[in-house]
């Protein structure tokens, strides 16, 4: 290791549950070729891992923090005592080493190996390593370099009778958060203008952990995708970039983010598999709410944020499926007004317990029916892209051939990548205007082509 490496003073406190996570560390910090020291002096900063079972034990922990501080004056602190709130109380009073050592550099709560390592990453930067450091901090994506896919959980909790998910990939489990805000902030530093949250249910964000608290940046934040939004609301207003929203549940706590999208926090975009309406064939699927209620919901949420953008995915002649609940099911689309729908002529999957439902309907009766569906979310779509000809709208930059003088293609907030329309970009107004990818550009809105818009950039 070279002698320039730089050093971090390690004090450990507290039962063997402590003792793990202080090793978990002690490891990360080697393998990322730091060194390490059992002494303050010297160091280019130090970790304490504290305990806060006891009164006794949170007074030494205290005390051992006072002691790093004014030997070195570069502290983080980690472990149970992290974890306790101010006496203080209050809204964002922070915590009680917060409180008594306000000079700390980060705290975080036990288990928080990578929260510990960004926080040591912002103060003392990484030792190179020739094999490391060929890997992007943001790591290997296979997305444009404007766009990225952050995954909030794996697995599912509903047991939807035509799909295997869980069977494959197991029930909910919610990443920590300050392990996905990390990944956040590294995809909008490496440059990434587009953020979109994907999971199996992302309004479920949380409901495994009971909506623990994490750390973020030596803050607390609870594991729910309210919380969550905001925080990645903050970083995305910081970089001038976009958080789209996919699969969410029409749970009624997903209200409470609307307010973040009317505020301009996140985009006013989500995406919702709503799969089917009539309350009968959401039985028989298994799916959460029932069409009545998700029209309420819809309403509720155009209420709160006008400019809201639904997109939805719908099973069209799953078995069973009368002719009358199919028409309920256009109906729906009708009165939701959804602006970008989805449709899948329902096909068994091996493993699916819809398989052993009765009432199959033939293949040809099943896509006809698909068919059905999306002439009727065509007419829908298409109407609503006209109520936009004449609008100003900001458009993200996917492709500019001819350096971008000649026009190119884009997106608006009301689009996704790969699924939903464009926004064909004309030539610029202005001679000296040129359009490049990843970045931003406003657009006059003149013309509607099928699922896209056609745009002049000013």
């Amino acid at each position: 290791m070279p002698e320039t490496a730089p050093t971090v003073g390690f004090v450990s406190l507290g039962c063997p549950k402590a003792l793990t996570d202080s090793e978990l560390i002690l490891t990360q910090l080697a393998a990322e070729g730091y060194r390490t020291s059992k002494t303050y002096e010297g160091a280019d900063l130090v970790i304490v891992n504290t305990c806060g079972f006891i009164d006794a034990a949170v007074q030494e922990s205290l005390d051992t923090i006072g002691e790093a501080l004014a030997a070195n004056g570069k502290v983080i602190v980690t472990g149970c005592l992290g974890a306790k709130p101010a006496t203080d109380g209050g809204e964002g009073a922070g915590t009680l080493v917060q409180q008594v050592h306000p000079k700390v550099l980060a705290v975080t709560g036990p288990h928080a190996t990578q929260e510990v390592m960004d926080a040591v990453h912002r103060h003392v930067p990484k030792p190179h390593d020739p094999f490391v450091d060929l890997v992007p901090a943001a790591g290997i994506k296979l997305t444009p370099k404007h766009y990225a896919y952050l995954k909030i959980s794996e697995g599912c909790n509903h047991r939807c009778t035509f799909c295997i998910i869980p069977s494959m990939r197991g029930d909910l489990v919610s990443r920590p958060v300050g392990d996905v805000l990390g990944e956040a902030r590294a995809l909008f530093e490496s440059g990434v203008k587009e953020l979109l949250v994907v999971s199996q249910d992302t309004s479920a964000y949380g409901v495994d952990l009971k909506y623990r608290t994490g750390f973020w940046d030596g803050k607390p934040v609870k594991t729910r995708l309210f919380d969550l939004c905001e925080r990645l609301g903050d970083m995305a207003e910081a970089h001038s970039a976009w958080v789209r929203l996919h699969y969410v549940y029409p749970y009624p706590h997903v209200d409470e983010i609307l307010p973040l999208m009317a505020g301009g926090r996140i985009l006013p975009y989500l995406d919702v598999p709503f799969q089917h309406a009539h309350p009968d064939v959401l039985r028989r699927m298994k799916r959460p709410a029932s069409g009545e209620r998700n029209l309420e919901r819809l309403q509720r949420w155009r209420e709160i944020c006008p400019q809201i953008v639904v997109r939805s995915t719908f099973i069209a002649g799953f078995p069973g499926e009368t002719e009358a609940e199919f028409e309920h099911l256009l109906d729906f689309l009708r009165e939701a007004r959804i602006d970008r729908a989805g449709c899948f002529a329902y096909s068994p999957v091996e493993g699916a317990t819809a398989n052993d439902l009765p009432g199959a309907l033939p293949a040809q009766e099943r896509e006809a029916r698909r068919a059905r569906f999306m002439a009727v979310a065509e007419e829908v779509s298409a109407a609503k892209l006209q109520q936009r000809i004449g609008a100003e709208m900001q458009v993200l930059v996917d492709s500019a051939p001819a350096l971008g003088r000649r026009g190119g293609v884009g997106r608006s907030y009301a689009d996704a990548p790969e699924i939903d329309g464009t926004v064909r970009l004309l030539p610029p107004e202005k001679a000296s205007k040129t359009l490049k990818v990843g970045e931003f550009t406003r657009a006059r809105i003149v013309a509607a082509e099928g699922h896209d818009l056609v745009g002049v950039p000013f």
